[in-house]
């Protein structure tokens, strides 16, 4: 069975920093590209940033100089390091494994920035 658990969300401050973490299992993690998705409300899913499973990243514009993404693959996990966080940050953020026809998404992790 597979599955992403996403930790990490929480409540923080404008400028304030979180790390996301998404932990996998059952699938062959290091060769899956994992994205991280962000819903706020009212607004449609986006991307926010990915990760090739050689490592190569890209971001969405919003997010670019401000967040990281990377990933162990020893232990499975993607990881979303965001820094500088804004109150237009605020949703619920999924990780998400795809490759060819499977396609994986994890419960998703509240962040929510106060202004």
């Amino acid at each position: 069975q597979v599955q992403l658990v996403e930790s990490g969300g929480g409540l923080v401050q404008a400028g304030g920093s979180l790390r996301l973490s998404c932990a996998a299992s059952g699938i062959i993690f290091s060769v899956f590209p994992m994205t991280w998705y962000r819903q706020a409300p009212g607004k449609q899913r986006e991307l926010v940033a990915a990760i090739t499973s050689g490592g190569s990243t890209n971001y969405a514009d919003a997010v670019k100089g401000r967040f990281t993404i990377s990933r162990d693959n020893a232990k499975n996990t993607v990881y979303l390091q965001m820094n500088s966080l804004k109150p237009e940050d605020t949703a619920v953020y999924y990780c998400n494994a795809r490759l060819n026809r499977y396609d994986y998404w994890g419960q998703g992790t509240q962040v929510t920035v106060s202004s």
